[in-house]
């Protein structure tokens, strides 16, 4: 016969010895049913640096609401109020050329 391990608890965390804090959605705090397209600022918090849509993990927004959040930032960017992507950085390139950059060769026409 085998002997009964005893159960191991695991340590997850958020328990109620310190780990990280549960957050709550913004809008289900501030009532709001619905998320506009037109109010600009508070999509820009929704979206990164190189204008990605944040996750629900890292915003904090229920699954309800960062649906909504999406759809909002999607027609903004359609409507033309918020960019798709960053302005550029020119620090990207790494001094590579374009590909549409003859380099020295000049013009093709001159044969």
């Amino acid at each position: 016969m085998a002997r009964e391990k005893p159960q191991q608890q695991r340590k997850r965390p958020g328990g109620p010895m310190g780990g990280p804090k549960r957050r709550n959605c913004f809008f289900c705090k501030e009532k709001i049913a619905e998320i506009d397209y037109k109010n600009v600022n508070q999509l820009r918090r929704y979206i990164s640096e190189k204008g990605k849509i944040r996750s629900r993990r890292i915003t904090g927004a229920c699954r309800r609401h960062q649906v909504q959040v999406a759809t909002a930032v999607k027609r903004a960017r359609e409507m033309a109020l918020l960019p798709y992507v960053a302005e550029g950085s020119e620090e990207r390139g790494g001094g590579r050329r374009d590909r549409g950059d003859r380099g020295d060769r000049g013009d093709r026409g001159e044969r």
